[in-house]
């Protein structure tokens, strides 16, 4: 049964100028699948409103003038009981030295105090702050309790000619999946995943070259998805205008034969392969030095074939070691693919459809059908490309404790 996004996380947004951000926080949340709820400092709804506050989060704000309300419950713990993580965004360098000192005096470091499970500090404030002696004893001190942290960032400032440094809060996209590596479970943790994504480029002289429209949005997912697992993740990349992933080991590669190397060097470390890289089949058989020069009539390029990597993943595999390979047919895909399956000595593959609507190249979304040895076929529907990198990483983890099993029997 494949996972999906869930947690209660109660985001406070902290007096910043920042905290224009933190309705679109609360949105991009809700629509990552979390609960959420809102609190907002005094401060902070002078840069904000409770009313969008309250609208991104589909339910009324916890204030300064809630918690003193007559109502008889005490709100700050109601808050920390409520909620699998707390976030701070933005976090101002008084509200960290607050925490740090223990003090319970505003709503946010009560409900830190009241038992908060899990706290998430976005940080936002100019870096002469940021980079300053006490602000940086007051972060080490909220990590030494088990405190996380995403940013801040290098970039623009909000102040009138303050320019660029690094002070600038994450952007909420960016907080989201922070809070999805909080609330995985690590299932994974242990185990080390190496995946393969995106094309590959063959030169047939200094500018031209063949390749494939793969975006490497399949396996960036299936990379940071293993990431937010506890795997440790290596991720073979070919050129992609993807953003690396934070918390990966990014080896950046252009050619098939850059990859089979960088693959090769990596598989003997691994615990499980995920092939999801588009390589390419072939390869100029010669490579100019110089740019070609157009000319009349036909140019007839020699080709020659790609390494194999998976067929020699598949010969050097270990007894442990899981191999998951992806396949893109247009016809005859069942067949084709459960040949490469068997030939290639795989323990799952998946199969794609790039011709369907909704799953062709540099989509979102994706629709495959998981096919096993022992002639088991799965198919996912039309989902996310996140969802279709956890059903295949809920096979890899079930593969893998299998194999243990039997290596401990024998």
């Amino acid at each position: 049964m494949s996972r999906s996004t869930s947690g209660r996380v109660v985001v406070a947004a902290g007096g910043g100028v920042a905290a224009m951000k933190t309705p679109f926080l609360l949105r991009r949340l809700r629509e990552a699948g979390f609960e959420v709820r809102a609190l907002a400092s005094d401060r902070a709804l002078a840069f904000t409103t409770e009313t969008a506050l309250a609208v991104a989060a589909g339910g009324p704000v916890a204030t300064e003038a809630r918690w003193f309300a007559a109502e008889g419950d005490a709100l700050h713990l109601d808050l920390a009981r409520w909620a699998d993580l707390l976030v701070v965004a933005p976090a101002t360098a008084a509200g960290l030295a607050r925490a740090a000192a223990g003090l319970a005096e505003d709503l946010t470091t009560a409900t830190i105090l009241g038992g908060a499970r899990k706290v998430l500090w976005a940080p936002a404030m100019n870096p002469e702050m940021w980079q300053h002696p006490a602000t940086q004893a007051n972060v080490e001190r909220l990590r030494a309790w088990g405190h996380a942290f995403v940013g801040p960032e290098h970039g623009a400032l909000a102040a009138v000619g303050e320019g660029e440094g690094l002070g600038r809060m994450s952007e909420p996209e960016t907080i989201v999946e922070h809070v999805r590596y909080h609330l995985t479970p690590k299932d994974l943790e242990g185990y080390t995943v190496l995946v393969t994504a995106g094309p590959t480029r063959e030169y047939f002289d200094p500018v031209r070259f063949i390749s494939n429209p793969s975006s490497g949005k399949m396996g960036y997912a299936v990379a940071e998805a293993a990431r937010d697992r506890g795997a440790r993740v290596i991720l073979v990349s070919g050129p992609t205008a993807l953003p690396a992933p934070w918390g990966v080991e990014v080896v950046h590669v252009e050619r098939a034969e850059e990859m089979h190397a960088a693959v090769l060097e990596r598989f003997p470390e691994t615990d499980a392969v995920v092939m999801a890289a588009a390589v390419a089949d072939w390869r100029p058989a010669r490579t100019a030095s110089e740019k070609t020069p157009k000319q009349e009539g036909k140019n007839v390029v020699e080709l020659a074939p790609t390494p194999d990597i998976l067929a020699e993943l598949g010969r050097r595999k270990a007894p442990g070691q899981v191999l998951v390979g992806f396949a893109m047919e247009t016809r005859a895909g069942r067949e084709r693919a459960r040949a490469k399956l068997e030939r290639k000595n795989l323990d799952l593959i998946a199969l794609n459809f790039p011709t369907r609507a909704g799953s062709a190249f540099g989509g979102d979304h994706n629709e495959v059908e998981l096919l096993f040895p022992d002639g088991r076929v799965e198919a996912t529907g039309r989902v996310r490309k996140r969802a279709v990198a956890e059903r295949v990483l809920d096979h890899v983890r079930e593969l893998l404790i299998a194999k243990e099993a039997e290596r401990d029997a024998q």
